[in-house]
């Protein structure tokens, strides 16, 4: 009897050790392939700036051009798409996380409130524009909005939180998100260009940045050409615009209830997504001065390499064929959006004199 004991111990814990097995082989092959990749752009990178004693292609950028190099030429079956998921989404919010480590209150001070407040003006005339484009393009209202919404807001995930709310239809869903996903790779290339011809400093260039790329671990990889304070404005001002999500959403919920009547609405993990808190509470914790000087550093460094990997899933993730699937009067609305919504930027960074 005393023999059984031990087993009895330990026999709880069991199924739980199974389904973690079960998930780390699930994961596994797509986060080995995202890591081939993440390394492949480091190594890339490091022979750019020996070559030419610069890196004008950031890792970052390098990771998502090869990864959807990769995606164009061979499309992952399901025994990596786990895997590629993970690396897209939780390493991304992983290293959002540890990004808010190297935040300093300068930072924040330099932005003002006036610059908060204009961010959420700022998203709500670009809603507004968004909206009003789609719909002179021939667009229902739902795929306008759903358009206008990732634009303004933060891409796939203000979409996917707003679809269910206005009962939007799921080809209106794919069709809204695979344009985001590529024009967000665009937008992450060609940004830097933009911030070079216009001669912006690193915290102008940060601000275009947050107030215009679409998802928070895109910022990253588009403020990084421009440094340290780029990076950090960009994440701040990004995570101000994410936080708009949860207002848009309760508005869109009142306009649209007898509408979607019976549609489930989005839980709080969408209208506060738990990165967003981890971020903050790294930025108090760091200008409290309670996370040790020593371990800043490879906190930093782990963030950028987590990002790569993300970028890399990113780019696994992102099929380039899917423009042409879509429809051009989508393909307008999305780009004319855009412009709205970086014309509004600049113009909101020119008043506020950052």
């Amino acid at each position: 009897m005393k023999s059984a004991a031990p087993d009895a111990v330990l026999s709880p814990p069991l199924p739980r050790m199974i389904r973690l097995g079960a998930f780390g082989r699930a994961v596994w092959p797509g986060l080995m392939i995202s890591l081939v990749v993440a390394l492949a752009a480091v190594g890339l990178g490091g022979l750019e700036r020996g070559a030419v004693g610069k890196v004008w292609l950031e890792p970052l950028v390098l990771a998502i051009l090869l990864g959807a190099g990769v995606r164009a030429a061979w499309t992952p079956d399901v025994r990596f798409r786990a895997g590629i998921d993970f690396s897209a989404k939780i390493l991304l919010e992983v290293a959002v996380v540890l990004l808010g480590a190297s935040v300093s209150a300068a930072t924040l001070s330099s932005l003002g409130l006036g610059f908060v407040a204009g961010v959420f003006a700022l998203v709500a005339a670009a809603i507004l524009a968004g909206f009003g484009i789609g719909r002179l393009l021939g667009l229902n209202p739902r795929m306008a909005l759903l358009v206008a919404c990732g634009n303004a807001i933060c891409g796939n995930s203000a979409i996917a939180a707003v679809a269910p709310v206005i009962d939007a239809d799921g080809e209106e869903v794919a069709a809204s998100i695979a344009f985001t996903a590529v024009l967000g790779v665009v937008v992450v290339l060609t940004l830097p260009l933009l911030g070079g011809l216009m001669a912006m400093s690193g915290l102008q260039y940060g601000a275009l940045a947050g107030l215009t790329v679409y998802a928070v671990p895109q910022v990253l990889a588009a403020a990084a050409p421009f440094g340290a304070v780029a990076t950090q404005t960009g994440t701040v001002i990004k995570l101000a615009r994410v936080l708009m999500l949860g207002p848009v959403i309760l508005v869109l919920s009142l306009i649209f209830r007898d509408r979607a009547e019976g549609a489930k609405g989005p839980g709080l993990h969408r209208l506060l997504p738990w990165f967003i808190v981890g971020f903050l509470a790294m930025v108090a914790l760091r200008n409290l001065e309670l996370i040790p000087q020593a371990a800043l550093s490879p906190m930093a460094a782990a963030s950028g390499l987590l990002t790569v990997a993300a970028m890399a899933a990113l780019g696994l993730q992102t099929d380039i064929r899917a423009v042409a699937r879509a429809g051009g009067r989508v393909v307008a609305a999305v780009v004319l959006s855009l412009a709205a919504l970086v014309g509004l930027s600049l113009g909101l960074i020119a008043v506020l004199g950052v």
